[in-house]
């Protein structure tokens, strides 16, 4: 069955009209792996090839359980010698650190919560990011003391906000940016981030991971692996994340219904953010995992099948073709 098409976008709009500024992400936090074999070890733990992650490159990637749902999904670049930073949700990262801990066992490999350390930062827009000087998607930059990494970019109406995740010293010079607003972009990026109401809920593809690149299906086994790659080649998902516009704020974790069957939810949010001092109309966005069917006819709504209304909008990427 082919995805259904999403509606066209409105005319482009500027990414000067978009939120822009810094903002402290008190709900991001940060492990570091330190040792010889902290790269062979998260490589067979994670969804992405990390023993070859390159220098002044980050990526995206997955930690998922044996039955392939997501633990946590995390940003990782290397640090200084040996080490890398792996930046996820601050709610689960406790118990995400504890239980990769406990398969260490003799590798030359420490796992500390860093979150203390380094604390981290969410920059979108602003001077400094125009034309290369931000670098490409995934670039690693040092300044001074600290690390920006850039992340997608947010699209809204043809505009393009590029973003930036800085770890250690923030950037001096820019506006103040409100969490809500950093939320709404990170969701328009179309980039999921399991935090802890999310947890085990989504295999990688339910939250278009794959698409995003924080999945590498060449690289070696990992928890789930098997899970993962049989949705991929044999045609089973039948659930994919899209980006709704929705008349009131959501929350992670909250169900969403289908106009055509009240009795049963036909998805969950994956990721939401509310815009500060937008107009009502695309005040509120979400990231939605949902079922491919009710992407075909009838309306999607928050909480029940006569909540309030949520209509589908352009993710930034393509969705493939799924088997029916």
């Amino acid at each position: 069955m082919p995805a259904a098409p999403l509606p066209a976008a409105h005319p482009a709009a500027s990414s000067a009209a978009l939120p822009a500024g810094l903002v402290r992400l008190d709900d991001w936090g940060v492990i570091r792996a330190r040792g010889a074999d902290a790269r062979k070890f998260l490589h067979g733990q994670l969804t992405q090839d990390i023993e070859h992650l390159a220098g002044g490159r980050a990526t995206l990637a997955g930690y998922c359980s044996a039955k392939g749902r997501l633990l946590a999904t995390f940003v990782v670049w290397p640090d200084a010698g040996d080490d890398l930073l792996l930046a996820c949700s601050a709610d689960l990262l406790p118990a995400v650190l504890k239980r990769l801990s406990m398969f260490v066992l003799r590798a030359q490999c420490k796992l500390s919560d860093a979150s203390a350390e380094l604390p981290l930062w969410g920059e979108a827009g602003g001077e400094q990011m125009v034309g290369d000087k931000a670098g490409d998607v995934w670039s690693v930059v040092a300044e001074g003391e600290a690390s920006a990494i850039r992340l997608p970019d947010a699209v809204v109406d043809g505009a393009r906000q590029p973003r930036r995740l800085w770890a250690g010293a923030a950037p001096q010079g820019l506006p103040a940016l409100d969490a809500g607003s950093w939320r709404w972009l990170e969701v328009m990026s179309g980039t999921a981030r399991i935090v802890g109401a999310t947890v085990e809920q989504f295999v990688p593809q339910m939250v278009n991971l794959e698409l995003v690149g924080g999945v590498n299906f060449q690289k070696g086994c990992y928890p789930g692996q098997e899970v993962v790659a049989r949705s991929q080649y044999r045609g089973t998902l039948k659930r994919r994340a899209c980006i709704v516009a929705s008349e009131v704020a959501l929350a992670p974790g909250s169900e969403i219904f289908h106009s055509a069957d009240p009795a049963q939810p036909a998805g969950l949010v994956a990721l939401a953010g509310s815009r500060a001092g937008s107009p009502a109309e695309g005040a509120h966005a979400a990231l939605v995992e949902v079922k491919l069917a009710a992407l075909e006819a009838g309306t999607l709504h928050a909480g029940s099948a006569d909540g309030p209304l949520l209509t589908p909008r352009p993710l930034p990427y393509p969705l493939p073709a799924e088997a029916a």
